[in-house]
């Protein structure tokens, strides 16, 4: 496989060869990314537009692994509307009516029909919207055909019992087709889904949200999911005004990055616009992205 696209960046971990893949950008209000942070702080770290949005990425990560290829969260997908897509400043869209995360697949050299496994961290627009797209007819059809999709029961049924504080972000297309498919194998808790490959419970976003350990050769990585959505967030207490349990966040992020620090995991942020990848060190007040990191 080759990786020409610079959407791509790939690298090794272990024996496995990772991709992470810029599925697309958007662009969401700085204060409701950083919650209680005031923007003075945070927009030094990453600045706002005129109508005080961060530019975010949308990244996947496909791991070329033994038991087949393996893709975690699928971006936002095609079916959305230019209304939509402005209010979330959504870039995404491919050749063809597809997505910048087919495009990206196609030069790497994968085609749909190749994915073996998809694994959702959760339900939300952006992270599993591309789950299902739209033919060019307007119906809906399955995007990866031959994947078994990695899905926590507790996040299916969250999403399904949506209320006005999380409907905004949860549209039934991008899931009940998989399930009416019996394309789901639901997980209820941390579970290796195959050698090296292994689902985390990491709540607090949403109460059922999970992040994915990769493990080879003695070299760990951490796909962070939106538990820690860019390299600004690294610090405990800047935590996402879209979590729905902040402070069970906050518990999260203190467990994983003392753990991330210890064992020099590599952490992959799914939004961070500039940043893949890297590792925290703490510089005796909070946790930070490591200078040497790459």
């Amino acid at each position: 496989m080759t990786a020409p696209s610079p959407l791509v960046e790939r690298r090794k971990i272990g024996g496995l060869t990772v991709h992470a893949i810029q599925a697309g950008g958007q662009r969401l209000d700085g204060g409701a990314m950083f919650g209680v942070v005031p923007k003075p702080l945070w927009e030094k770290r990453i600045p706002a537009d005129a109508r005080n949005r961060i530019q975010l990425a949308l990244r996947c990560l496909l791991i070329e692994h033994p038991s087949g290829l393996i893709l975690i969260d699928t971006g936002a997908g095609n079916k959305e509307n230019e209304k939509f897509k402005d209010i979330y400043g959504l870039e995404n869209e491919g050749a063809d009516g597809g997505t910048l995360l087919e495009d990206a697949l196609r030069e790497i050299g994968v085609a749909p029909a190749d994915i073996a496994i998809v694994i959702n961290t959760h339900l939300h627009f952006d992270h599993a919207g591309g789950n299902t797209r739209t033919r060019p007819d307007g119906s809906l059809e399955i995007s990866f055909p031959n994947a078994t999709y990695i899905v926590r029961r507790g996040e299916y049924d969250y999403a399904m019992n949506s209320n006005e504080r999380t409907a905004a972000s949860y549209f039934e297309r991008n899931w009940v087709p998989l399930d009416q498919a019996d394309k789901i194998e639901w997980v209820s808790r941390e579970k290796e889904i195959v050698k090296g490959v292994r689902v985390i419970p990491t709540p607090g976003h949403t109460p059922f949200h999970q992040s994915v350990l990769i493990e080879s050769a003695g070299e760990r990585a951490f796909y962070l999911g939106d538990l820690i959505p860019t390299h600004a967030h690294l610090p405990l207490p800047w935590i996402m005004g879209y979590d729905v349990e902040p402070l069970v966040t906050l518990e999260t992020k203190r467990k994983i990055l003392k753990q991330a620090l210890d064992e020099q995991w590599l952490v992959i942020f799914e939004h961070d616009a500039t940043v893949a990848w890297g590792r925290v060190e703490h510089d005796g007040k909070a946790y930070r992205l490591a200078a040497e990191s790459t």
